[in-house]
């Protein structure tokens, strides 16, 4: 599950709302949202983003953080380190390689100390 696709869930849910009509709501197939919510398909087109906006009537803060969650929400990544040292290299390696035994918490604490490294 990607980030946008937990917070779609989650907004679904406390409304009451099952996929199948959210679907036809917003003119995709239930197995559309459901892949969307379940990772398995990419990030939502600004078209469909802005239409599952607009059902949920969401506005101002609310609105940029679920685009803010769609950015990030690549289900499928590639990262090109061509150019980098080899330490960003192995890095990216590394971190495909052992993706899928990373925990919650250490998710989140190699999240935070990415963002805390300085832009070049």
């Amino acid at each position: 599950m990607t980030p946008f696709g937990k917070k779609l869930r989650e907004l679904r849910a406390d409304r009451g709302i099952s996929q199948k009509e959210m679907a036809k709501a917003i003119g995709v197939s239930a197995a559309y949202l459901s892949a969307l919510e379940h990772g398995k398909r990419g990030q939502p087109t600004w078209d469909k983003l802005q239409r599952i906006i607009q059902y949920f009537n969401i506005i101002w803060d609310e609105a940029e953080e679920l685009q803010r969650l769609a950015m990030i929400s690549d289900p499928r990544i590639t990262i090109d380190t061509g150019g980098l040292s080899p330490s960003a290299t192995e890095l990216a390696n590394l971190l495909a390689a052992t993706i899928g035994d990373v925990d919650d918490a250490l998710a989140r604490d190699l999240i935070d100390r990415l963002k805390a490294v300085p832009k070049r």
